[in-house]
């Protein structure tokens, strides 16, 4: 059986869902948020409130604590508010494929409780420039908890035969960026569930991440920032754990090694034997992995608009 995601839904969580409404007014933004929330965030319930004042179609809530007996309590005080709880464990993907199902408008904002969402951050003037080009992802201007610019525009390029990411706090309103930080971007949400959306199979946060970017990409989809959206962390911003384990073997069988091929991407069997030697696998898991990518990236063949070495190669242009 292959562990890898063929369709956007093929993966569920089970959860419970309490509360919210769908925000019929004929003035509504195209735009619903998802919020994912960190365990008791005392900065939840002004943060709803400034949501609110928006006029979102839809707001999503996801509590990652089955335990948390005042999720009941909230759900009374904001009744528009969808609270969504998974009853298992699920990483940040996960979440945001769980909501996305939930959501029907043509955008989605993607946040953390942990950020400072002031009031009235998207009104409808700025809601229609934000998506009129409609781009896959919006990437705002990040700050930290001391109101420095952190590093939000990333670049893809190569040393050496390896692939690298370069950084800059440098923002400027239509740059492309490889990928958004921390999951915080604004999503077209059509797009993001025919690429299917992040693969549950990639439990590491920052793997699964640029697995979607890279996709995205590869796909001949594109993500830009802005710098008519900013947020700052309320506390101390999230460290990228890019430590090199399962999760990047499955991100670089997916996004590094496929090779265009007749407008196809594909992974060619004699693959196998360079990625078995630099693996750290035995033999018999190198080969699943290998085999679960390959079929994957042969399913998906006709999505590759390019593959990586084209993307750094095009990139400046």
């Amino acid at each position: 059986m292959n562990t890898i995601s063929l369709t956007f839904d093929e993966h569920q969580i089970n959860r419970t869902v309490i509360g919210g409404k769908y925000n019929s007014s004929p003035d509504a933004l195209n735009i619903s948020v998802i919020i994912l929330n960190s365990t008791g965030s005392h900065f939840k319930v002004q943060l709803f409130k400034n949501l609110l004042e928006c006029n979102f179609a839809s707001i999503i809530s996801i509590e990652n604590d089955a335990n948390n007996y005042s999720i009941e309590d909230m759900s009374k005080r904001f009744p528009e508010i969808k609270f969504i709880v998974p009853l298992e464990d699920a990483t940040d993907g996960d979440m945001i494929n769980m909501a996305m199902s939930e959501l029907y408008s043509e955008y989605v904002l993607v946040i953390r409780d942990t950020l400072h969402v002031p009031s009235g951050i998207i009104l409808s003037k700025l809601a229609e420039r934000l998506t009129e080009t409609g781009i896959y992802c919006v990437v705002p201007r990040l700050l930290d908890n001391n109101k420095n610019a952190m590093y939000s525009h990333t670049s893809p390029c190569a040393e050496r035969g390896h692939f690298l990411i370069d950084k800059s706090n440098v923002v400027n309103g239509g740059m492309k960026t490889l990928y958004p930080l921390d999951f915080i971007a604004l999503y077209n949400r059509k797009k993001f569930i025919r690429l299917g959306g992040f693969d549950y199979s990639i439990k590491s946060s920052y793997w699964q991440n640029l697995d979607l970017a890279i996709r995205s990409w590869l796909f001949g989809e594109e993500t830009r920032l802005t710098t008519m959206l900013q947020f700052a962390y309320e506390t101390e911003p999230p460290v990228e754990d890019k430590t090199v384990n399962m999760d990047y073997l499955r991100y670089y069988l997916k996004n590094e090694m496929p090779r265009m091929k007749n407008e196809e991407g594909v992974i060619k069997g004699i693959y196998f034997i360079r990625f078995f030697f630099n693996s750290s696998c035995g033999f018999l898991q190198a080969r699943r992995l290998f085999k679960d990518a390959r079929f994957w990236v042969k399913k998906n063949g006709p999505k590759f608009k390019m593959d990586l070495r084209k993307l750094i190669e095009e990139w400046s242009k």
